[in-house]
């Protein structure tokens, strides 16, 4: 057996993933053991659970391997400061240390951290490799697609230099092909668009592409008159003097603020319109180029197939706009597409590259799903309940599927945690908290008294694989979530012009007849769930059609604004005890949240959560 553990740390997301042989077995981000969300720091917590996962050691691993190359970043990061002096030496003078002290010496830091993890000496430890970032994001993009031959485009904000680039897959190796170089980054610039808005950098991108559709595309001509130089290939360049992420601690300056009219939302204040234009407007903008990017590549490589990984690739309206387009025939896109997929990238770069190793696919991709974290049996999660004082009944699933199910029809908000944990910032069925989509209430109820977050974010539709076109416009499989399509025509609804609403007054529309995963432009972020890859999911799916004939369901992620996705037992029932979730089914226990004593534990925990 080989074994190849792959890292990603210190930047945004770590992560680890074990690939034996080829086959991918684990992966997990370190945010859901520590509950720091997005948590950078060293992974021991999901290395130690990938390790687990095949009862192995760190001394049975042949090689760990990084995903990013530091010196090169560093590199980067000193050109950046010298060509932008005197203006960045503020920046400069923030990030020294950091690197000083700890990132410019990670292969010493991180041989530090894995003897002290395995209680081994540093000389003991399997040999430690690196990998670019764009190459393993690449890597995590087409060697676990099912495509033997395909295109391969990574955007991301920036790895050691490139920000956007493009390589050819065929079999066992992928072929570098160009690139765009920092500071012109699409990622930036939609980071930059998110900070303007209000909302946090690196995790409030979601937000925007959410808010977008509430407004009007106003801005574009501008955007592209003055801050963006967009080539017919897609290539493009970002006028710096309007930016000020290479030397300042902030994204945006003056000069940007004065263009749009407008300081930066401070966070937390009301959206306006003017808000929800600049989202539509960028989110234009950054479709464009992804389309333009993706013609170029086809027309360059002739391939069929596209495979997406980078940041910009969670963009799921875009994905779904170059899906239509038909440009590829079809595309796949990582569901860790960020930093976190980086580990699993940088694993698969050693073994297809360095072992010169087989490709493994199964089940159409080698992603399992992406249910590739711990899993918990029945026993385990009643022992870790029990602990906390919760009071279960417990159920074989003949008996628990069609009482959540009519549990649901019934309006109820379900907590579902079953079965290994996803990989990605997703949750597809795992970790989820569930609704009936039917109801015109469960958006807002499940944003305002169960998530805590804002209203407008919509929520995504869990669906049958094989009902997908019967319910919206897509005709193939979505198991990850990455694909944004219309609602079928037959199933929408004639709603009152939006004329007599403005702005997020339109959330009161119905639009189709399963409001509460209908978005305000008729669209819907699909997930198909598959037999072969969530038998249980799928089964509780089958008996919400048999009760109400909609074989679909609201699915969004087992957390709350502010913390990590649950990744045990007592994260699940902690969770479920702040909030105002109605049931809680762990493995094949279900809870009732009226036969709850009171939580001893601290019920102030949410307050001390970091915003998104």
């Amino acid at each position: 057996m080989t074994y190849i553990l792959g890292l990603s740390a210190y930047y945004h997301d770590s992560a680890a993933a074990l690939v034996e042989d080829g086959t991918i077995v684990a992966a997990a981000q370190e945010e859901r053991f520590s509950r720091r969300k997005h948590d950078a720091r060293f992974p021991a917590h999901a290395i130690r659970s990938c390790l687990e996962t095949r009862g192995i050691r760190l001394a049975d691993v042949d090689q760990v391997v990084f995903y990013d190359k530091p010196l090169v970043k560093f590199e980067r990061l000193l050109e950046t400061y010298l060509a932008y002096a005197p203006r960045g030496f503020r920046s400069f003078v923030a990030a020294m240390p950091v690197w000083l002290q700890d990132k410019l010496y990670l292969k010493k830091t991180l041989k530090r951290e894995l003897a002290t993890l395995a209680g081994m000496k540093e000389q003991a430890l399997p040999p430690l490799l690196f990998t670019e970032h764009h190459q393993a994001h690449a890597a995590s993009a087409f060697y676990p697609s099912p495509f033997s031959e395909a295109a391969v485009l990574c955007l991301d904000g920036v790895g050691e230099w490139a920000t956007t680039s493009a390589w050819l897959g065929e079999d066992n190796h992928l072929k570098a092909l160009w690139e765009i170089d920092f500071p012109h980054s699409l990622g930036l610039l939609y980071s930059a668009f998110t900070y303007y808005a209000g909302f946090r950098v690196n995790s409030g991108e979601y937000k925007l592409m959410g808010l977008a559709p509430y407004g009007e595309p106003r801005h574009v001509d501008l955007i592209l008159d003055r801050l963006l130089d967009l080539k017919t290939d897609g290539t493009f360049r970002l006028d710096m003097d309007y930016f000020n992420y290479c030397t300042g601690l902030t994204m945006t300056n003056g000069r940007f603020h004065d263009l749009f009219g407008a300081p930066p939302r401070t966070p937390e204040a009301p959206i306006t319109r003017h808000h929800m234009d600049i989202a539509a407007s960028i989110q234009k903008v950054t479709e464009e180029v992804v389309l333009r990017l993706g013609r170029t590549l086809q027309a360059e490589t002739g391939a069929a197939q596209l495979c997406l990984a980078g940041g910009v690739a969670l963009n799921c309206v875009a994905n779904g706009e170059l899906l239509r387009a038909g440009v590829f025939e079809d595309i796949w896109v990582q569901p860790a597409a960020g930093d976190a997929g980086g580990a699993l990238g940088a694993a698969l770069v050693v073994w297809h590259e360095f072992h010169d190793g087989e490709r493994v696919v199964a089940h159409g991709d080698a992603m399992a799903g992406a249910y590739l974290g711990p899993r918990f049996s029945t026993t385990e999660a009643a022992q870790s309940l029990e602990a906390m004082g919760a009071v279960a009944e417990a159920m074989d699933d003949g008996e628990l599927l069609p009482r959540v199910a009519a549990l649901l029809a019934e309006g109820a908000v379900v907590g579902w945690f079953q079965g290994p944990m996803e990989f990605g910032p997703r949750a597809l069925g795992g970790r989820s908290i569930l609704g009936d989509p039917r109801s015109p209430r469960m958006q807002s109820v499940m944003n305002l008294k169960i998530k805590y977050r804002e209203s407008f974010r919509p929520f995504a539709p869990a669906v049958l694989a094989e009902r997908v076109g019967e319910w919206f416009e897509l005709d193939r499989a979505s198991p990850y979530m990455l694909f944004v399509a219309p609602v079928a025509a037959a199933r929408r609804l004639a709603a009152p012009e939006d004329g007599e609403s403005a702005g997020l007054e339109r959330l009161k529309l119905a639009r189709s007849t399963i409001p509460a995963v209908t978005h305000v432009d008729f669209s819907a972020r699909v997930q198909t769930v598959h037999e072969h890859t969530n038998p249980r999911f799928y089964r509780l799916l089958q008996a919400f059609e048999t009760h109400t004939g909609c074989p679909v369901l609201v699915n969004t992620s087992f957390n709350v604004r502010g913390e990590p996705i649950v990744g045990s037992p007592r994260d699940a029932y902690r969770c479920f005890m702040g909030t105002e979730m109605d049931y809680l089914v762990v493995e094949g226990l279900l809870l009732a949240k009226t036969d709850q004593p009171p939580l001893e534990e601290d019920a102030t925990w949410r307050q001390t959560l970091e915003p998104d």
